[in-house]
């Protein structure tokens, strides 16, 4: 007896109605349960209404007759298409040959010199005879542990010495200012800022569809008016003051955007201080080195009654001022997205810069000169020099400009006061063959060969400051031809420091250091046998204690060769 055609009517309905929301699984299973009810004929009859092959109702029968256990997934394991990568076994290697070319692949691969992306290497690998699509590359690298990244910006520069202890060094000063309410600043300049109708990077929120627009080209002209925000960050009050100049970046005009913080905020919200530090990096308009920033900041000291104390963080670090992620960060979030069509716009976003801690900004514009070009005479680079008290721990980093007293006589400088006599017994103990790597005769004779030299760069020195009327020697004691032989020659072969070596002769080291670096080209004059001996070498005797037992074991070698 076969099937009624209202059943099979009744069961096409219900097909329709329920198949599709069951997965390949459920399918077989409900498909051959209908069809086990019909009985004979009703795997034809249900594989004809539903296009499923016949195959697999009965084989869904015999998963309901053998009581199969519910598998939680719709194939059982190893059913389906295989991955790429287990249909051909060299693909992941030949993958991991591109994606890292310098350690495992090939030295020719364009890929070297080519971004990879998943285009690009879906197909080098196809052309390796790997037939392999992107998506499917972009699978494999996941699944290697790789992502889409872009550049960190994680990895330090060259580390100059005590680097970590300047940091510690400044720290501590920082903490005792302000625990005793005197103000602390940090200072830089932030990059330039066209003005006019430029587009700016990031995003502000805008009527849907309405964009402010911009030129497609930034144009700027040497005319186009230019902004420089020079930031002064107070870390006790939480403020910041932005001095926006129009002209140059120079030493004066950092020192007048502080000058401008003090008389326009400092001194109010400081009415008693006496001393300010100052943080900022070692270089730049507010350079460690520059003597024009000093002899400004000197000029507040004297206008201030402040002694004014400056640390500056070491090459390389300047991210870790306070003012570049306290302040910068901020203004650079307030000016996102929008054009800076002129100063009154710049002025007033800078402004308008708050934070839910409590940061408050101010902003002033700065219309003067700051011309570029200007130079110090010998007599003023003296002048501030002698203005500045170094500190003993790195003083070209750390310094402290007291105002000046008109009662005080001004020091007597070192050309002045004749220098006290070099002891002979420092001369006759930096002069051992442990240090200069010759035999004191043979240093005597050097010293006697090189005297035409010096003579002749005298010379062209005095001409050189006869020119421009300022010199070549800015403070610095003077030294006699010998020891500034013996200074660049213990310099260069660093086999001791140039403190321990002043300490004995009775000269500052930074007299040593410039009359070594001045003398140091007039050894190219001394034969191949003396560049042979100018072997730099590391970790120097710093105690006389420590500069002895090098000579001990010196002479000791010596003698046990000899013998």
């Amino acid at each position: 007896m076969g099937i009624s055609d209202e059943v099979l009517a009744v069961l096409d309905v219900k097909f329709a109605a329920v198949l599709p929301h069951l997965d390949e699984r459920q399918r077989r299973l409900y498909l051959a349960s209908e069809a086990r009810a019909l009985g004979h004929g009703g795997i034809k009859a249900v594989a004809g209404l539903t296009e499923v092959s016949e195959s697999t109702i009965s084989r869904g029968q015999e998963e309901l007759e053998g009581g199969a256990e519910v598998l939680g997934r719709v194939r059982r394991p190893g059913g389906g298409r295989k991955s790429a990568a287990e249909r051909d076994p060299g693909l992941v290697a030949a993958l991991e040959s591109l994606i890292e070319p310098h350690e495992l692949g090939d030295p020719v691969s364009p890929l070297r010199w080519t971004t990879a992306s998943l285009r690009d290497l879906a197909r080098e690998l196809t052309e390796a005879g790997h037939s392999v699509s992107a998506p499917v590359v972009g699978d494999l690298l996941h699944e290697m542990g790789f992502s889409l990244q872009g550049m960190a910006k994680t990895r330090s520069g060259h580390q100059v010495p005590d680097r970590d202890e300047q940091f510690r060094h400044i720290n501590a000063a920082v903490e005792r200012f302000l625990a005793e309410g005197l103000p602390v600043v940090s200072v830089d300049a932030k990059k330039k800022e066209p003005i006019g109708d430029f587009a700016r990077p990031g995003r502000t929120y805008r009527p849907k569809g309405k964009p402010i627009t911009a030129p497609d080209h930034d144009f700027t002209r040497p005319d186009t008016p230019l902004a420089i925000p020079y930031g002064v960050y107070d870390l006790g009050r939480d403020t910041g003051w932005v001095n926006v100049g129009t002209d140059r970046n120079t030493a004066a005009f950092a020192a007048e955007s502080i000058r401008r913080w003090w008389n326009e905020r400092g001194r109010l919200d400081y009415p008693g201080a006496t001393r300010l530090l100052i943080t900022a990096d070692a270089g730049g308009a507010n350079s460690a080195d520059s003597t024009l920033f000093k002899m400004d900041l000197a000029a507040l000291s004297d206008d201030s009654g402040l002694d004014i104390t400056v640390m500056h963080f070491p090459p390389g670090t300047s991210k870790w001022n306070k003012v570049e992620h306290r302040l910068f960060s901020r203004i650079t979030h307030s000016l996102r997205g929008r054009p800076l069509t002129s100063y009154e716009v710049l002025l007033q976003t800078i402004s308008a810069t708050r934070t839910s801690t409590g940061l408050n900004v101010s902003a002033v514009l700065d219309e003067n000169d700051y011309p570029t070009g200007r130079k110090l005479t010998r007599a003023e680079r003296k002048a501030v020099e002698l203005r500045v008290e170094r500190d003993t721990f790195h003083g070209e980093w750390n310094y402290t400009i007291a105002p000046h007293d008109p009662a005080q006589q001004s020091p007597i400088s070192p050309e002045q006061e004749p220098a006290a006599p070099i002891p002979p017994e420092a001369t006759f103990l930096l002069t051992h063959p442990a240090l200069t790597g010759m035999p004191r005769d043979q240093f005597d004779k050097l010293v006697d060969q090189l005297e035409p030299c010096r003579q002749i760069l005298t010379d062209a020195e005095r001409q050189a400051e006869d020119s421009d009327g300022r010199g070549r020697n800015p403070g610095f004691g003077t030294l006699d031809h010998r020891h500034r032989v013996l200074a660049a020659i213990l310099n260069c072969r660093n086999t001791v420091t140039l403190t321990l070596a002043g300490e004995l002769i009775g000269r500052h080291r930074n007299v040593l250091s410039y009359h070594a670096r001045r003398t140091r080209p007039l050894l190219a004059f001394g034969g191949t046998d003396l560049a042979a001996i100018l072997t730099r070498q590391t970790h120097p005797p710093r105690t006389l204690e420590a500069l002895k037992s090098v000579i001990e074991q010196h002479d000791n070698m010596i003698e046990a060769a000899s013998s």
